[in-house]
């Protein structure tokens, strides 16, 4: 079997996350979504909608997002659609809060731990989706890459405590913190298997390496970055972009590689990853092409 490709650049700039992604030689048809994180109001880590511009008005795409499943800035489409302007999303893009009317449901026959994933309705409106990641830790999951913007990124707000409670119906946030953590990461895996699907081939994925925190974009004070900025990504394959993110992360020499990676080890993050394989949607056997 062919390795999925995955194509590199060190140099972070919002040029070169054009280069990556023309490099995949994909057109995205018709309406074009551009997943981002909207970042938590406070969060001074996430990506700037100024870096995306190049890249979203090249695939003529919509920002979109989904209100989140705890309390915050984002937990209501009023007060997402409020930050959105405050982080200047709004100024530069037309933005779509995917579940800001209702849910609808994916479902996913083959899933490990969940047979169907709730997400915004909104996602009828286009006919291909471009994932962008911000690459770095997450408290619950390890570390954040395209995997999790498939999975509880894409989910509506229902559909997020539905992953995080693995398929209970009516979970409340602190069911949230009660499950167990393997099975946890296989509905992620699950839930973004159905996106996937759903898009049917009509998707690419670019993660960038940059802000390295061991916290995620969602949280409104995350701890500074402890590595170096490494690069670029972009593939057409969310679990070979994601392994090779991990790979860079373990074959670097900075000294906050081990701080982040006890993150990551510590929530056995790598087990989406595992889990995404599995399911037979990506592969963790790639090529890494560098353009630099």
């Amino acid at each position: 079997m062919e390795k999925a490709k995955v194509y590199f650049v060190s140099e972070i700039t919002e040029e070169n996350v054009v280069k990556v992604f023309k490099a995949l030689h994909k057109d995205l048809p018709g309406k074009v979504a551009v997943k981002v994180h909207s970042g938590e109001k406070g969060n001074q880590n996430y990506l700037k909608p100024l870096f995306m511009k190049p890249i979203v008005d090249y695939v003529n795409g919509t920002i979109v997002e989904c209100n989140t499943a705890y309390d915050g800035a984002r937990d209501t489409t009023k007060k997402h659609e409020k930050l959105m302007q405050e982080h200047e999303w709004s100024k530069y893009f037309n933005v779509d809060i995917m579940d800001s009317h209702e849910d609808i449901i994916l479902e996913i026959p083959n899933g490990k731990v969940i047979k169907k994933n709730y997400v915004g309705k909104n996602i009828e409106n286009y006919d291909s989706m471009l994932v962008v990641s911000h690459f770095k830790g997450h408290p619950m999951g390890g570390y954040g890459g395209a995997l999790k913007q498939l999975s509880i990124g894409v989910a509506s707000s229902k559909g997020k405590r539905y992953i995080h409670c693995v398929g209970k119906e009516n979970g409340t946030y602190d069911d949230m913190f009660k499950v167990n953590q393997d099975s946890f990461l296989e509905a992620m895996a699950d839930a973004a298997s159905s996106v996937v699907k759903y898009f049917n081939g009509n998707i690419a994925y670019i993660n960038v390496m940059c802000n390295m925190s061991v916290d995620c974009d969602c949280c409104n004070v995350a701890e500074d970055p402890c590595m170096k900025d490494i690069g670029i990504l972009a593939s057409l394959d969310p679990v070979a972009i994601d392994k090779a993110c991990i790979d860079l992360v373990k074959n670097s020499n900075d000294e906050g590689r081990d701080h982040l990676l006890e993150r990551i080890n510590s929530r056995h993050g790598t087990h989406t990853i595992d889990a995404a394989a599995s399911l037979g949607f990506g592969s963790k056997e790639y090529e890494l092409i560098k353009l630099d």
